[in-house]
């Protein structure tokens, strides 16, 4: 059975009871929250990232200054669909729909989506001014935990974001190193584990996400720096589009060549360093990445 210090552990800020699978869930979920911080705890007014969320776009009630076309001026609208983990060319918008773009496709380094929308330049500056970065971080509004992952979050180029994507602004700008480890944290299989146990519907609502545990600046050594945000690096600057993003990390080369199993390789290892972050076991982490393979079918844990 939950408690009320439960309660108040897993969700600070809505004291709402969540539900999970099995007893084991609930277990290793009170581990990683008496581990981790959430990102931001409303009643004690911890916020160690200095998070905040934006809106930028409203697809419907700023409708009046989107262009179909592109013109000088104007950026391109990114939408949900356009973008996946570590991956800001997931999809382009071409004869009146949406399709993937093909592995082939990211091997050009000047290959950049094609939005549905264009809005004015001066509408994004006048919406992002307390950002004093070249690049955007945002994540999808709208999940499912039948996906293969149910936290989307990835680094953008600086455009415009519709509604579907949700911008998270960080005050720790000053060490954009440091912040490629945010980039990777939310990216990674146990957070994105937890996201799946706290999701009960399909939006991802700033409630939700602000209960979410996440590792905190002062979590990561110099050492964890150094191995994280080069292979954030590599993952992330795969065309020319996100060269600032690059340039802020302190890398001044091409982007690199889209390799899937280079990639899921990065990813492996940075899924492995988070584990070890979280306070995991080995044995937890096997749990996390197949629970029906280290116990068998579940059953809702009824609290």
């Amino acid at each position: 059975m939950l408690t009320a210090d439960d309660l108040s552990l897993f969700n600070p800020n809505t004291k709402t009871c969540p539900t999970f699978r099995t007893k084991l869930d609930a277990e290793l979920m009170r581990k990683i929250y008496a581990n981790v911080p959430v990102l931001e705890n409303e009643d004690t007014g911890e916020n160690p990232w200095g998070v905040s969320f934006n809106r930028m776009f409203d697809m419907s009630n700023d409708s009046e200054i989107f262009l179909t076309e592109s013109k000088d001026g104007f950026v391109p609208l990114y939408e949900a669909k356009f973008l996946n983990q570590y991956d800001h060319r997931w999809a382009t918008f071409e004869n009146g729909d949406t399709r993937e773009i093909s592995d082939l496709e990211k091997s050009d380094k000047n290959l950049f989506i094609k939005p549905r929308y264009w809005v004015p330049e001066s509408e994004l500056k006048s919406r992002t001014e307390k950002w004093q970065v070249d690049w955007f971080l945002g994540f999808r509004s709208i999940s499912n935990t039948a996906n293969k992952r149910t936290f989307i979050f990835s680094v953008l180029p600086k455009s415009g974001l519709g509604n579907s994507v949700i911008n998270l602004l960080s005050e720790i700008t000053d060490n954009k190193k440091l912040l490629s480890c945010l980039v990777a944290n939310l990216n990674s299989i146990v957070f994105d584990y937890v996201v799946g146990q706290k999701l009960s519907g399909t939006n991802l609502n700033f409630f939700i996400v602000k209960q979410l545990p996440v590792l905190p600046p002062s979590a990561y050594t110099p050492a964890d720096i150094d191995f994280i945000a080069p292979r954030v690096l590599e993952l992330v600057y795969t065309a020319n589009d996100l060269r600032p993003f690059a340039e802020d990390m302190g890398y001044h080369g091409e982007p690199f060549r889209w390799d899937e199993v280079r990639r899921a390789q990065l990813r492996a290892e940075l899924d492995a360093t988070y584990a070890r972050l979280y306070g995991l076991t080995r044995d937890e982490l096997r749990y996390i990445l197949d629970p029906k393979e280290v116990h068998g079918e579940y059953r809702i844990l009824a609290l």
